[in-house]
C-alpha cells in the first residue's frame, strides 16, 4: 500500500483474480477494516462489517471473503450472503440490508485506490 496527498493506494488490478478478494489497513485487533472484490472484471470496496451485528468482520481467515463458488461475499459468522457488486444481502438474517460501500478508483497506472475522505470514519 502506497499513501499519497489524498488516497491510498491498495494494490495493482492485476494483484486479484476474478472473484478474489482483499483485505486492507487493518485495525489494532489484526482485523481488515475494508476488504476488495474483483468481480465481472471491476472491483467494488467494502467495510469489513456485516449488517446482522454491528462491526462483526466478515472472513473466516485472511482475505476470505467470498463464498466457495466465488459468486458472493459471505460473512462466514452468520452465514449471509451478499452480491458482490451491489453489496445488498441476498441469504441470511440480514437480508435486503447491504453492505457498507467503500468507493474505489483505478488510476491509469492499473492502482486500485481509496480516497483517505472515505476511510477517516473507520478509526
Amino acid at each position: 500500500m502506497m499513501l499519497t496527498e489524498n488516497t491510498v493506494e491498495l494494490c495493482h488490478v492485476d494483484d486479484l483474480k476474478e472473484g478474489e478478494t482483499r483485505g486492507f489497513l487493518e485495525n489494532e485487533a489484526g482485523q481488515d477494516l475494508l476488504f476488495v472484490v474483483k468481480f465481472n472484471n471491476e472491483f467494488y470496496g467494502w467495510r469489513n462489517a456485516c449488517p446482522h451485528v454491528r462491526n462483526a468482520p466478515m472472513a473466516w481467515r485472511k482475505d476470505a471473503y467470498m463464498d466457495a463458488k466465488k459468486q458472493h461475499v459471505a460473512c462466514h459468522a452468520h452465514g449471509a450472503l451478499f452480491e458482490p457488486d451491489t453489496g445488498l444481502c441476498i441469504q441470511g438474517p440480514c437480508l435486503g440490508k447491504t453492505l457498507e460501500k467503500v468507493p474505489v478508483f483505478v488510476n491509469s497506472m492499473g492502482m486500485v485506490s481509496i480516497l483517505l475522505t472515505d476511510i477517516n470514519s473507520f478509526y
